[in-house]
């Protein structure tokens, strides 16, 4: 396994794996792997000659600065899963590397999928997130890139990114990956407490009470219910609950058998703040 920090060098790298009409994965993290990550990696291994995975905490899609400095950093156990896991190269470059010491986002226009859910409760987010994967794909000019679906809107977003700036790359979004009792894997889920640890599953719970509440009764009842039950909870607290249609990402007043939608939902677990999604 090889570790770059400097872009020049992965390049060179790249360049010559190219010249050899090689197939690259790419797989850009923060940090802080899991078993979810581990699963787009060996996604990416089965489908390519080569996996790339960056690890870099991006602070232009942070709007909460101190939420960027609790952001969870375990290098030294991540580049061991990595090599574990089969990964051939891992880029971790500084923010002075990657943005010229100009830690600024560029301004995006996604036609308003960036203004739904996550947009709306974290301004500014999407911009930072389009603009660090546009420059890693300008770095690395994988084949295919890999997302995960539990950060749906993201993985929505960064296909139009590419569709709207021509970037010959294949997006790849891959299923959440859970824990056995149904928690989304988070990076994030290491900062949660005790208590809040054993609560969480419930989110996933509620997203599923959304399948089978929708087939009883309408959209808006749906999400007083699950609204209610938050209320009620000693320990979560709901910040969003959305159904929305899966290429828009615009909310419904009624369900259509021709379209596809999902459930989103953001909840605060004490000081830890976790997303999640189901398709209904």
């Amino acid at each position: 396994m090889q570790v770059f920090e400097k872009r020049s060098a992965l390049k060179r790298c790249l360049s010559f794996i190219k010249e050899q009409n090689k197939q690259i994965g790419f797989v850009p993290t923060m940090g802080a792997l899991h078993n979810g990550h581990l699963s787009l990696i060996s996604t990416s291994k089965k489908n390519n000659h080569i996996t790339v995975v960056s690890i870099f905490v991006n602070p232009t899609q942070f709007d909460n600065k101190e939420d960027l400095k609790k952001y969870p950093k375990t290098l030294e156990h991540d580049l061991s899963l990595l090599k574990t896991a089969g990964c051939d190269i891992v880029f971790i470059p500084t923010a002075e590397e990657i943005y010229d010491h100009q830690v600024v986002a560029t301004s995006f226009s996604f036609n308003g999928l960036e203004d739904q859910m996550e947009g709306k409760f974290r301004k500014g987010h999407f911009d930072g997130v389009a603009t660090i994967v546009q420059k890693f794909f300008n770095i690395i000019s994988p084949t295919n890139s890999y997302f995960g679906e539990k950060d749906f809107q993201q993985l929505q977003i960064i296909k139009k990114l590419v569709q709207k700036n021509n970037i010959p790359v294949r997006i790849i979004g891959c299923p959440v990956f859970r824990e056995k009792d149904g928690l989304a894997m988070s990076s994030r889920n290491i900062k949660l407490g005790k208590k809040e640890r054993k609560a969480a599953p419930f989110i996933y719970q509620s997203l599923k009470k959304i399948n089978q509440k929708l087939s009883e009764t309408t959209i808006e009842e749906t999400l007083l219910f699950v609204e209610g039950q938050f209320e009620k909870h000693p320990i979560l607290n709901l910040e969003y609950i959305f159904i929305a249609e899966e290429k828009t990402l615009q909310t419904p007043k009624k369900l259509e058998t021709s379209k596809k939608y999902r459930a989103f939902i953001a909840v605060n677990a004490g000081t830890v703040r976790l997303i999640d999604n189901i398709s209904l």
